[in-house]
């Protein structure tokens, strides 16, 4: 099992940070790969809400179905997949201080077994790096920048 662990501070209130990343639409916006990002069904944020996802990897795409698990206003969102490539997620915020948020995502993903997963884990390894920083950079920077034009709650 692969962990991607990122942690980032922004210069806005948890509210903000939270909202930015609670609504679906932005994820493809900020998340590394992530080209589809899309709710399974009426219900878009809390608990039970689903979504299909296909996150782009070199020249591999992969495609998730994801719920969210864990839910609490301004704190904690977690998404488990419940179809596709294996993967969870869990979102915390917490103030840094009065005007900053701690944002982490703890990320974790299974690749097939045998040979499908060494020939993925060959593709998938190496931009790790690469996606850790640009999701922690992208966030920051989209949510500063909307918590500037009053664009986030």
């Amino acid at each position: 099992m692969g962990t991607i662990h990122i942690t980032a501070v922004a210069k806005v209130p948890v509210h903000a940070g939270f909202s930015y990343v609670d609504d679906y639409k932005n994820v493809p916006t900020w998340m590394f790969g992530v080209t589809r990002f899309e709710p399974v069904g009426e219900q878009t944020q809390g608990l039970g809400a689903t979504f299909d996802a296909t996150m782009q990897l070199g020249p591999k795409a992969m495609n998730s179905r994801v719920t969210i698990t864990e839910w609490e206003q301004d704190r904690l969102i977690t998404l488990a997949s419940v179809d596709g490539i294996s993967n969870s997620s869990t979102w915390r915020f917490a103030p840094a201080s009065d005007d900053t948020t701690e944002m982490t995502v703890d990320f974790e993903y299974s690749l097939p077994g045998g040979l499908a997963g060494k020939v993925l884990a060959k593709i998938v390894e190496p931009i790790v790096g690469t996606a850790i920083k640009h999701t922690e950079s992208t966030l920051r920077r989209r949510v500063e920048e909307l918590a500037r034009t009053g664009a986030t709650g």
